[in-house]
């Protein structure tokens, strides 16, 4: 899968070096979630530390949370002391987020359940049916569907057909 999208960015690159300025701010249709909604994460393995409130989940972590879907490599899942609750993901080992209408793919990202923030790093790309975006950084609210995206910005509009 990595090599697939570096293949699909090196192929980006070179056909739209079109539009790059410094900072983006897009409207994500699909990008949004229900924070409230339950989370279930799937993995090779589980380690766990009471102490710490937290969990390592590693190889193949899948996570779902209503529609949206992430894979990555690596996964630590913080609580929330006052709920026990899952408060925030920490995902390495390169990330994919996956909804109905948006796909987007990074080296790490950080999602705040609570805040309903999720944030990309590191050879962002977003594909948007015919149009694909990529950057160093994207912040997405999940709440309202809008995005940021930073550093080196790249778009590619297609057609719409």
């Amino acid at each position: 899968m990595k090599s697939v999208r570096r293949i699909t960015l090196a192929a980006f690159l070179v056909l739209a070096p079109a539009l790059a300025v410094a900072q983006a701010q897009i409207a994500l249709s699909g990008l949004s979630a229900d924070p409230g909604a339950p989370v279930e994460v799937t993995a090779e393995s589980l380690s766990i530390d009471q102490n710490a409130r937290s969990a390592v989940f590693s190889g193949d972590v899948v996570i779902a949370q209503g529609e949206m879907r992430i894979a990555a490599g690596r996964a630590e899942v913080h609580y929330s002391e006052e709920t026990g609750e899952i408060a925030r993901l920490v995902l390495s080992g390169g990330v994919t987020f996956v909804t109905a209408e948006e796909e987007a793919g990074a080296e790490r990202a950080e999602y705040d359940l609570a805040g309903g923030e999720l944030v990309l790093s590191g050879d962002v790309l977003l594909s948007q049916g015919p149009n694909v975006l990529s950057a160093d950084e994207m912040r997405v609210n999940l709440r309202d569907g809008t995005a940021q995206m930073q550093g080196r910005v790249r778009t590619l509009f297609g057609s719409g057909q």
